[in-house]
């Protein structure tokens, strides 16, 4: 499906099938000169012949088009070596960038299947969460050259002047844009409607939460009319939702509390007894997809709460527990 949003600015749906996320919102900027596409789906073929009907409907020559990956996930990134052109510029933050490169390389995957034994996950469905992760099925398949931007680097497509706004938390170097004049955000995966971004731990990212809830602040005092998000509806008061993305994580974090008040546990134990949005009845049930992004939430918020003092990390015959510092 495509809608016209504004002026010159499309978007796509790409379905991302098989997926809880549904589909993905892929924005096309257009300019006399070269046009902007913004994310790509996932490396699979339902998103593939979505994403090039779309753009042979708006009429885009690919090789006048360029491409901003918002971060490093593979529903974003993960069609970009099929549509980018030896003409084409592909920007992405120079955080992130990289690690895209590792996802198609296994690095990434080898650290976080690491991260998930380290934290409690049993060693069979550790590796059976890495090797059913979308991301290591669907990436890109090749390295690819990036553009890589930062904060206050401007992108002009025709009319529309974007600044980069450097958002990490949902990953490491995420990426927003901000048109200053018609007060669009193009806000990736870091404000969703009807949904809340996971905000998963890594080995570059120390304090993602910390993070996250940062660069809600620095968005919130942005003066934005319309927020396009990757992922379901597009937003129209993008304070009322971060103050419920605020809230939100507020919750959680007091759920985590209330479940170390039981005694030590790894993060995988904390997981298995929060509060999921799912249609499982218990952690048993939950596929070992799931269980790796739930598990990984339940670091940072741990991780979170340990700067705060309020919890601390014990290692333990090669596990990291963590209990409530009373």
């Amino acid at each position: 499906m495509i809608e016209e949003i504004l002026p010159d600015i499309y978007k796509i749906e790409i379905p991302l099938p098989r997926n809880p996320l549904k589909y993905l919102n892929s924005y096309l900027i257009k300019g006399s000169e070269r046009n902007l596409l913004i994310d790509t789906g996932f490396n699979q073929q339902e998103c593939r012949k979505a994403m090039f009907e779309g753009l042979e409907k708006l009429e885009v020559n690919l090789r006048e088009t360029d491409f901003f990956v918002t971060h490093m996930h593979a529903d974003h990134s993960g069609l970009i070596t099929a549509l980018a052109t030896d003409s084409s510029k592909v920007y992405c933050s120079e955080i992130d960038a990289p690690l895209i490169n590792f996802g198609v390389s296994g690095v990434f995957f080898s650290e976080m299947h690491r991260l998930l034994v380290l934290h409690g996950f049993p060693l069979q469905e550790a590796a059976k969460a890495i090797d059913e992760h979308p991301a290591k099925k669907y990436n890109m398949g090749k390295t690819q050259v990036f553009n890589t931007v930062k904060e206050n680097d401007t992108i002009q497509v025709g009319d529309y002047v974007f600044k980069c706004v450097a958002t990490p938390g949902h990953s490491p170097g995420h990426m927003c844009l901000y048109e200053e004049k018609s007060k669009i955000l193009i806000s990736g995966d870091h404000i969703l409607d009807e949904i809340t971004p996971i905000i998963k731990i890594t080995r570059w990212a120390a304090n993602p939460l910390r993070d996250f809830f940062n660069s809600l602040v620095k968005i919130e005092q942005l003066e934005t009319s319309l927020t396009l998000p990757a992922h379901r509806q597009i937003i129209t008061d993008v304070q009322k939702r971060i103050r419920e993305l605020k809230e939100h994580h507020d919750i959680r974090l007091i759920e985590v509390l209330n479940i170390l008040f039981e005694g030590e546990k790894t993060a995988y134990q904390v997981a298995a007894k929060m509060t999921w949005d799912v249609k499982y009845s218990s952690w048993e049930q939950f596929p070992v997809t799931q269980k790796y992004f739930a598990a990984t939430e339940a670091i940072s918020h741990l991780i979170y709460l340990c700067h705060k003092n309020m919890v601390r990390k014990i290692d333990k015959e090669g596990k990291q527990l963590f209990e409530l510092i009373r």
